[in-house]
């Protein structure tokens, strides 16, 4: 049996595991990025998480493969790059940071691997050509051609959640671009405009406000709520839509917290698409909700090791 170290690396915490070769997750725990209490270099909690996990690996007699870390970043030849949130790592190699440990080091964006994640041991398991997209604060997505991860020329590519879904009068997005699938249908997009149609309107606009709030006053037809939901699936169904326009595949794959709503989240999707997408692209496409939750990023950087 093969073992492998797998981390997640997020802007403000590491979530980190232990797993086999048929995705077990063995052991798991998370570990802050930004600690006043005790600031340390964020390659040296990595080289204590590692550390951590080999020493548990040796106690029972596990032979460690390799290590697998997702990032959320661009990563070319395992160069780590454009790391805004992390600045540490940006242009950092982390094998070389990890070379002590002589283990095999691979590196991803961490999106990617989500969705490495579900084609392996999730929602896409066994199948061949995957979309899959992560709604959060932000849009991410992985794209799987003919059993492969397929990240464009030198891995720069596939910034599925920078599809131009409006023109150049569209919302201003992170990226420096207007019109963006994330900058419209992230969940920082549906807060932004949920607050708009609240001032709009005269009411009171509560303190604090994420997703899940807006979901509840969407389920209790709050007028706003409803605009706001209305808005989201409509703009993110453009969005998939064009996607399989493109690659036909044989799933669209939703996953991040939003999305596990309740069924009604993925049937709005569902119905939406079906009216924007092209009948001959879509013939054998399905739309559903990824398995794995939080626990995509670290199966699939376990995946990733066995893969190679």
């Amino acid at each position: 049996m093969k073992y492998a170290i797998a981390l997640d690396i997020g802007g403000t915490s590491i979530k980190y595991t232990l797993v086999n070769q048929n995705g077990d997750i063995l052991y798991e725990s998370s570990e802050t990025t930004q600690s006043k209490e005790n600031p340390r270099p964020l390659s040296d909690i990595i080289k204590s998480i590692v550390r951590k996990m080999t020493d548990y690996a040796r106690s029972r007699d596990w032979g460690i493969y390799g290590i697998g870390i997702g990032v959320p970043s661009v990563v070319d030849k395992g160069v780590v790059l454009f790391a805004n949130n992390l600045p540490e790592l940006d242009n950092q190699q982390l094998d070389l940071a990890l070379a002590e440990f002589n283990l095999p080091v691979f590196i991803d964006n961490d999106a990617n691997l989500m969705g490495l994640g579900e084609v392996i041991y999730g929602a896409a398991k066994g199948l061949s050509d995957i979309v899959f997209l992560t709604v959060g604060t932000g849009i991410g997505g992985a794209l799987f051609l003919n059993g492969r991860l397929y990240g464009g020329y030198r891995n720069r590519g596939t910034e599925l959640g920078h599809l131009i879904i409006q023109g150049l009068n569209g919302n201003q997005c992170t990226c420096g671009m207007s019109g963006c699938l994330e900058a419209h249908a992230s969940v920082s997009a549906l807060i932004a405009l949920y607050r708009q149609l609240l001032e709009k309107n005269g009411r009171e606009i509560p303190f604090r406000i994420d997703g899940k709030y807006i979901v509840e006053r969407y389920k209790a037809q709050e007028k706003e709520a409803v605009l706001a939901m209305e808005d989201h699936f409509r703009n993110l169904s453009l969005g998939v839509a064009s996607l399989i326009n493109i690659f036909a595949p044989q799933k669209v794959i939703i996953g991040g917290g939003i999305s596990e709503s309740g069924d009604f989240y993925i049937n709005n999707i569902r119905e939406q698409v079906w009216k924007f997408v092209m009948k001959e692209t879509s013939y054998f496409t399905t739309i559903e909700l990824a398995r794995l939750g939080n626990k995509a990023g670290c199966l699939g950087a376990a995946a990733l090791v066995f893969n190679h």
